[in-house]
């Protein structure tokens, strides 16, 4: 190890510094557990140790996908691999997503590997994973850690950055990916004409990543002029200096100088990509009454009654809709599911994480069916099907177009929201969690919940509401099917529970996959016409308290509760 960790002073010095404090607990922590696939991929902070991200780690990685790919890929070495980065970095551990990306197209280089390595900064959309361009998913994931416990010292070239300049095997796939990715938005563009004339103004901010160079260009594909880019947020800064949290996600209090700018220009909309420019936050100003910003729930909402508007625009014969789906996963708002039941499209749900979403849309092309719009509740979104990703860069442009079609009939996002709301039915969310950082509590927790009445017996109610269905994606357990089998594949590797009640809300409890988090999804799906919307919340809020107090038990388990 002494040799590997030289190969690095910075994570070196790490180290020496960690075992000089005597810090006994993080030592163990980062040097005896390794990075595992979560519902995105291999993901962890960048430092020293086995359970980081950093300059070993990334080659250990990618010399098991080589030794992977070579087993069951016959022509890896004329297809290649895309690799591509973003702009954060630790300066304390000397690790910057560049230089782990040349580390990468070392690795692959040196074994003969052709390499399409981005000369800058890219969307993540912009790099596909598995040679079906989603996200890598079982079995292929297991095989992988498998190869990469196996392939733990590096060969002597893959610490051999110079190997990016000098082999002939290196190719920069930017302008050709750039061209491609900017003609394809052309299939989720309906009005161009229109938005060349649309009198609102954008305010757009790329929270210090990759974002703004792409915005900008899909705006102007889509006809409209760039968007206002928030100055101080535009550029990539791996410290993200002006905000304490660089996940628009956060909402109005990380949105504050992208709303102020909004303010100054008369801009109506607010369009924010996260760093890495797959997930998209919006907010709108509403007339004397402040900013309106939406929920990752409500955008699907509108996107989907978007997406659907306009197909139909372009497929009048009802017939068509027969191939026609949208996706969601389960932890996600049900509204595309009451727009199916209306309209007579296809609705599916999919484990959590866009990796199943990408591969179920892959998997419906070849029968012949389209993806019209897919989205996971944390703003991760994708109109379409030009990529197999949640993508901000062309959902910002989508939004925009939409607000400017909706501005032509006098309404605002929020008004058209309401409507959608009035027909298919109100559809109110809640999330909150709490952090358990003792796995044995988290197992004696969702122990208690499948032996609740008994050993097997699953709660029958929760406070004064009645359950009528549980779905236990753990066990593999569904009772509202007739065999009592998940539809949904097993996920043994995460908690995940869902109660649907008798008066119609839907809840989750589930372990993260990347944070000693269980979180708690619940939902109120109204039916069409019911409107008494303050008894609908109280309901709502009154189920996701029950549920926190009786089946996660905060006080005797030494949970600390938070809310989003």
């Amino acid at each position: 190890m002494t040799g590997v960790y030289r190969s690095n002073p910075q994570t070196w010095k790490q180290m020496e510094s960690l075992v000089r404090e005597g810090r006994v607990v993080e030592l163990r922590r980062r040097l005896c557990s390794r990075m595992t696939f979560g519902t995105a991929g291999l993901r962890a902070e960048m430092g020293a140790g086995f359970a980081c991200i950093n300059d070993l780690t990334v080659i250990q990685s990618t010399q098991g996908m080589y030794k992977y790919l070579a087993k069951y890929v016959p022509d890896l070495k004329t297809r290649g691999l895309v690799v591509g980065f973003d702009t954060r970095a630790q300066t304390s551990s000397g690790c910057t997503s560049e230089r782990l990306a040349r580390l990468t197209a070392a690795v692959m280089l040196c074994k003969d590997v052709p390499v399409y390595l981005f000369s800058t900064y890219v969307p993540t959309p912009f790099v596909v994973y598995w040679h079906n361009g989603a996200q890598i998913s079982s079995p292929h994931d297991k095989e992988i850690l498998r190869c990469i416990e196996e392939s733990s010292e590096p060969w002597p070239e893959s610490w051999n950055e110079d190997l990016v300049e000098s082999s002939l095997l290196r190719r920069d796939p930017l302008e050709d990916v750039s061209r491609w990715y900017m003609e394809e938005l052309n299939t989720i563009c309906f009005h161009r004409e229109l938005n060349a004339m649309s009198p609102l103004k954008f305010v757009h901010s790329s929270f210090h990543g990759v974002g703004h160079n792409y915005v900008q260009r899909a705006f102007q594909q889509f006809g409209f002029p760039p968007p206002i880019p928030v100055p101080e947020q535009k550029d990539p800064d791996p410290d993200f200096s002006t905000v304490r949290c660089p996940n628009p996600e956060e909402g109005e209090s990380v949105l504050e100088l992208s709303l102020r700018l909004a303010e100054r220009e008369e801009a109506r909309i607010v369009v924010a990509t996260d760093p890495d420019a797959d997930r998209l936050a919006v907010a709108e100003q509403n007339d004397n009454c402040g900013w309106k910003v939406f929920t990752g729930n409500e955008l699907a909402a509108l996107l989907g009654w978007w997406m659907l508007f306009n197909w139909k625009e372009a497929h009048p014969d009802p017939a068509d809709t027969e191939r026609v789906y949208m996706l969601a996963t389960t932890v996600s708002s049900k509204i595309l599911k009451a727009f199916a039941r209306i309209e007579g499209f296809h609705f599916e749900e999919t484990l959590p994480g866009f990796k199943w979403i990408g591969n179920r849309i892959h998997e419906l092309k070849k029968t012949g069916k389209e993806v019209i719009f897919s989205f996971e509740e944390s703003i991760g979104f994708l109109c379409g099907n030009m990529v197999l990703d949640k993508d901000g860069v062309s959902t910002a442009a989508v939004v925009a177009e939409m607000a400017a079609y909706l501005h032509t009939k006098n309404l605002s996002l929020k008004q058209q929201l309401i409507n959608i709301y009035e027909i298919y039915g109100y559809h109110i969310s809640r999330t909150c969690y709490v952090i358990c950082n003792d796995p044995p509590t988290i197992h004696k927790i969702f122990s208690r919940l499948r032996n609740f009445g008994g050993p097997g017996v699953y709660p029958e109610s929760c406070g004064d509401y009645c359950i009528t269905h549980i779905r236990d994606v753990t066990t593999g357990y569904d009772s509202s099917q007739p065999d009592k089998k998940c539809v949904l594949p097993l996920s043994r590797n995460s908690q995940m529970v869902t109660f649907t009640f008798q008066n119609g809300i839907v809840a989750t409890l589930r372990t993260s996959g990347t944070e000693p988090k269980i979180k708690c999804y619940t939902e109120f799906c109204a039916a069409p016409g019911e409107r008494d919307i303050s008894s609908l919340e109280e309901d709502l809020r009154k189920v996701t308290a029950a549920l926190v107090e009786e089946f996660l038990e905060p006080d005797k388990n030494n949970l600390l509760r938070r809310s989003v």
